[in-house]
């Protein structure tokens, strides 16, 4: 059974940062790219970064330069450094792994608010 855990969330003041980490069971971490994505209130969700098993990384352009995606294949985790923060990087934030074509499974998210 697929189980990925979100933690690292919170509460915090523009420009300042969070890490987020995401621990995954049931998978074969270390051949599977890994995603954050994020879903703010009324938007769609949204991909926010990923990392591939050789650690190719890929972001989206809102948190290019901000944002560091990383893996920890022998723990079995992601993690997602989160740097000079917007108001508009308020969000729920998911770990996500793909499971058959357009299919995923996600983690049950983590909310990270950013107050001006």
């Amino acid at each position: 059974q697929v189980q990925l855990v979100e933690s690292g969330g919170g509460a915090v003041q523009a420009g300042e940062s969070l890490r987020l980490s995401c621990a995954a069971s049931g998978i074969g971490f270390s051949i599977k790219t890994m995603y954050w994505y994020r879903q703010a209130p009324g938007k769609q969700r949204e991909m926010v970064a990923a990392i591939s098993p050789a650690g190719s990384t890929n972001y989206a352009d809102s948190v290019k330069g901000r944002f560091i995606i990383s893996r920890e294949n022998a723990k079995k985790r992601v993690n997602l450094q989160m740097n000079s923060l917007k108001p508009e990087d308020t969000a729920v934030y998911y770990c996500a792994v793909r499971n058959t074509g357009t299919n995923y499974y996600w983690g049950q998210g983590t909310q990270v608010t950013v107050s001006s």
